[in-house]
């Protein structure tokens, strides 16, 4: 497991091999939920769910999409990231964190 950050705006990303293709679960802030789906092919463009009310799907599609350029496998990345009441300020450093964690995957 891969962290970025501290305190509520702590964020973490978990990889499991599912036979030949990698998950990713994304979880952090104050509460760790589903907010979006995104499955990313080589060569393809990827495929989003995002959940009503949520936003998370931004990060997971950048996350599967660079796991799924690096490793050249089929990727999916699923999960959320909440933070009570989270002012635009908060958000920005929740995006940040979660980006950062791009770079270890």
């Amino acid at each position: 497991m891969i962290t970025s950050g501290e305190g509520k705006y702590k964020v973490w990303l978990e990889k499991k091999k599912v036979g030949d293709d990698i998950l990713y679960i994304l979880g952090g802030g104050e509460r760790t939920h589903i907010g979006g789906i995104v499955f990313s092919e080589p060569n393809k463009e990827p495929r989003v769910i995002r959940l009503e009310g949520h936003y998370d799907d931004i990060v997971l599609k950048s996350i599967a999409e660079a796991a799924c350029k690096k490793y050249k496998k089929r990727v999916v990345a699923v999960g959320g990231v909440h933070v009570d009441n989270a002012t635009k300020d908060e958000i920005e450093i929740l995006v940040r964190n979660c980006n950062g964690l791009i770079k270890d995957i």
